[in-house]
């Protein structure tokens, strides 16, 4: 966590409010003769502080002008609690569907790059903000991305049609790779035949830039943490014009296979948690659909 000089109060500006040491998690700011001062050592740098002085007393050298969006224009006022159109809100979530056609037009690198930044907006575990985030931003890329990922489902099939390697997976691995070959093996052979032989892109379906989405290890929960800002990326992107795809197969690949993640140069303690298909749509949808009936658990404590 950074340490307390990066923030600073204006005490000329401070009024005494109190507002800073009721919001703050790390009990960073406390009152003394009507003013805010700083105590302890570190703090989460969240932010809460800034968002809720009255008086912009409090200043931080942490965020810098890091969240400056060149595709639009952000409205930096907060937005209260209750104030957003909830029935827009729930028509762009169930809006936003899974993208398997694609244009041909290729996505600027500034969109791409503010869908990034909008991904940092997300919540993570104790404020760590880990985020990976790679970008390839043309067509070219992610060819050469989908034939390393192909390259190691083609040797993952090899093995998998081993009745042998099978036998012993059974006993030594939980099965893992018999239950590959049962669930995967067929369509995973097929794609691969139309991939080599028709160029058929049954995996990034024709998109035009990928992103992945990983997190460090330092992370207190980097899962978490990358499915979150996963999320905004998705939900945006719909927002600006944009399909997209989760790709889970290539998010196996990269995780098993290092060479995969030398060849996007990923650091060796990153973990990739999601790679996003992102393209212009050659698809429309006339309504929304539903969704699966949930009964939530009230237990009895």
């Amino acid at each position: 966590m950074p340490p307390i000089d990066n923030v600073t109060i204006d005490i000329k500006k401070c009024t005494g409010c109190g507002f800073c040491v009721r919001v703050c998690p790390d009990n960073v700011f406390f009152l003394s003769e009507e003013k805010a001062h700083i105590i302890g050592e570190k703090c989460i740098q969240c932010g809460h502080c800034i968002a809720v002085c009255p008086e912009e007393a409090i200043i931080s050298n942490v965020f810098g002008n890091a969240l400056e969006f060149t595709t639009f224009t952000e409205n930096m006022r907060w937005l209260p609690h209750g104030k957003s159109d909830i029935a827009e809100l729930v028509q762009l979530l169930r809006s936003r569907r899974s993208c398997r056609n694609y244009t041909s037009k290729p996505v600027a690198r500034n969109i791409l790059e503010d869908l990034v930044k909008i991904g940092t907006t997300a919540p993570s575990g104790t404020n760590s903000q880990a985020w990976s985030f790679t970008i390839l931003p043309t067509r070219k890329q992610v060819v050469s991305l989908g034939d390393k990922v192909a390259s190691f489902f083609r040797e993952l099939n090899r093995k998998a049609a081993n009745p042998l390697l099978r036998l012993l997976a059974r006993f030594f691995l939980g099965d893992s790779l018999g239950k590959y070959y049962r669930r995967y093996y067929a369509s995973i052979s097929q794609g691969l035949k139309e991939w080599e032989k028709e160029g058929k892109d049954r995996l990034f379906h024709g998109a035009t830039a990928v992103i992945l989405v990983g997190s460090g290890a330092e992370a207190s929960c980097p899962a978490e943490d990358a499915m979150l800002a996963t999320q905004n990326i998705l939900i945006a992107a719909h927002a600006m014009g944009l399909g997209t795809c989760l790709i889970g197969f290539a998010v196996e690949a990269i995780r098993r296979d290092d060479n995969l993640k030398r060849f996007l140069s990923l650091p060796a303690s990153n973990t990739t948690y999601s790679v996003i298909a992102i393209g212009y749509p050659a698809e429309k949808y006339r309504q929304v659909t539903g969704r699966k009936k949930i009964i939530p658990l009230y237990p009895e404590l």
